[in-house]
C-alpha cells in the first residue's frame, strides 16, 4: 500500500532519535567520537558545513555508506539543510544495520542560525569542478584533497627525462605552484624522451619551454622557472618556499647535494634515476626513513657510472619512473596511501620485472645518522672526484 510523505516521516521518527543543534553541539564535545554525516548535495556542503563532517549526498547514501563508514556500530549524527533528508537517511541506515544513528532537527540551517561555528570549504570555479571531477569522486582525494594539491608547492630539479612526465602529471593533477630548476636549453636529442619540449623550441631555455607546455595544459598551475645550475650556494634559497622536492637530475654531485639539503631542511625528497633499460624510484623523507647517503655513502669512481649521453636510455623509461615520482609526490601532499619511504621500486623494462627493495636507515650515516658529521653543504664536485680541490666552481 502506498504511503504519504507524512506517513514516511512519522515512521522514521518512531525509530530515529532527533537532536536539536544545541544537543548536537553538547554531545559532540563530550569525547564519544560521533561521526557527523552531511547528506546534502555537494554544492550545499561546499557553501558551509559542520567541522569534520563527512559529505555523502542522500542520492548516493545506500551505494557508498558502507565504504565510508564500515563499522555499523559507529555513533552517527546525520544532518541536512532542515532535518527532513537526514531523518529519512538515518532510517535507511538503520535498516542497513547501523545501530547508533540520530538526525539533527533543524539541520544545518538551524545550526548556523544558532550562531554555532561552521566551516566553509574552498570555492572551486565551474571550470575546476569539471577539470578535477574525477578526483572529487575519490574518497582519498575529494574536494579537501584537491584543495591541498592546489595549495601545494613542489620544486622539480631538472626539466629533462624524469622532470618532464613528473611535471606534466603534477600539473594535470592541479599542483598549484611548481618550481623548475634547469640551466639547460632544449636540444634535438632531448625530444626522444623529454616530453615537455617540442621541435620548434630547440635552443629555448628548458624552464621556458616547460612553462609554456604546463600553462597550456592547466592554467591553474603557477610555474616558477629558475634557469640556473643548482649548487651549494643557491640550493637553500631554492628549497625554502617548497613543500616537496623532486630529484630528476642526472649526475651524482647534484644527487648528493639535494639529499644533504633536504635532510638539513627536513624536506621530502622524491628521488628517481634511470640507466639504459633500468630505473628506480623512492622517497627519502628526513626523520621517517633513510636518506640517499644511507644507500650510497660514497659516490662511484669518476667514469664508473656513465650518463645517458654516454650509455643511452630507452625513451619510455623516464616516463615510467617519472610517473611514479609524480604519484609519490601527490601521495605526500594528500597524506594518503603508503609512500615509498624505506622502499625502492626497481624497474627492468626488458624483462618487465618490477621489484620493491626494502631500504634501511644507517645509524652511522654522516648526514642523517645518530651522530652526523656533515652538518653543512660541501663541495660536491670535489666529493664526487670530478675536479681537484681548489678548482673553479661551475658558473
Amino acid at each position: 500500500m502506498a504511503k504519504t510523505f507524512k506517513e514516511l516521516m512519522d515512521e522514521a521518527r518512531k525509530v530515529i532519535p532527533e537532536w536539536s543543534p544545541d544537543e548536537v553541539r553538547s554531545r559532540t564535545s563530550n569525547g564519544k567520537g560521533y561521526t557527523l554525516l552531511d547528506v546534502r548535495e555537494k554544492d550545499e556542503f561546499r557553501d558551509g558545513h559542520l567541522d569534520g563532517a563527512l559529505s555523502l549526498p542522500r542520492g548516493f547514501l545506500e551505494i557508498r555508506v558502507e565504504e565510508a563508514i564500515p563499522d555499523k556500530s559507529t555513533p552517527i549524527i546525520a544532518y541536512c539543510a532542515g532535518g527532513t533528508r537526514s531523518l529519512l537517511a538515518a532510517k535507511q541506515m538503520r535498516e542497513m544495520g547501523y545501530t547508533d544513528v540520530v538526525s539533527m532537527s533543524g539541520g544545518y540551517n538551524g545550526w548556523k542560525n544558532a550562531g554555532f561555528p561552521f566551516t566553509q570549504d574552498r570555492q572551486f570555479s565551474a571550470e575546476q569542478l569539471g577539470r578535477y571531477s574525477r578526483h572529487f569522486l575519490l574518497p582519498e582525494v575529494g574536494e579537501a584533497g584537491q584543495a591541498k594539491l592546489l595549495d601545494a608547492k613542489v620544486l622539480l630539479v631538472g626539466a629533462g627525462g624524469l622532470g618532464s612526465p613528473t611535471a606534466l602529471y603534477l600539473a594535470a593533477a592541479g599542483v598549484g605552484t611548481m618550481g623548475i630548476v634547469d640551466h639547460d636549453t632544449v636540444d634535438l636529442s632531448n625530444l626522444q624522451r623529454q616530453i615537455l619540449h617540442r621541435q620548434d623550441r630547440i635552443g629555448v631555455a628548458k624552464v621556458d619551454s616547460a612553462r609554456e607546455t604546463i600553462n597550456a595544459l592547466n592554467p591553474d598551475v603557477k610555474v616558477i622557472g629558475y634557469q640556473e645550475r643548482i649548487s651549494s650556494e643557491n640550493i637553500m634559497r631554492l628549497l625554502a618556499e617548497y613543500d616537496v622536492i623532486v630529484d630528476g637530475c642526472d649526475n651524482f654531485p647534484t644527487r648528493y647535494l639535494i639529499n644533504d639539503a633536504c635532510v638539513m631542511t627536513g624536506k621530502p625528497n622524491v628521488h628517481g634515476s634511470i640507466f639504459q633499460f633500468e630505473g628506480q624510484a623512492t622517497v627519502f623523507y628526513p626523520g621517517k626513513g633513510p636518506c640517499y647517503r644511507c644507500l650510497f655513502p660514497e659516490p662511484p669512481p669518476p667514469g664508473a657510472a656513465p650518463s645517458c649521453a654516454e650509455a643511452g636510455v630507452l625513451g619510455v623509461l623516464p616516463g615510467l619512473v617519472g610517473c611514479v615520482q609524480a604519484l609519490e609526490t601527490i601521495k605526500i601532499i594528500l597524506g594518503a596511501g603508503k609512500p615509498l619511504i624505506g622502499r625502492m621500486a626497481y624497474f627492468d623494462t626488458l624483462s618487465m620485472e618490477v621489484r620493491i627493495h626494502k631500504l634501511r636507515r644507517d645509524p652511522k650515516c654522516p648526514v642523517c645518522g645518530d651522530a652526523p658529521t656533515v652538518k653543512e653543504l660541501i663541495d660536491y664536485e670535489e666529493f664526487c672526484g670530478l675536479r681537484n680541490p681548489g678548482a673553479a666552481a661551475h658558473p
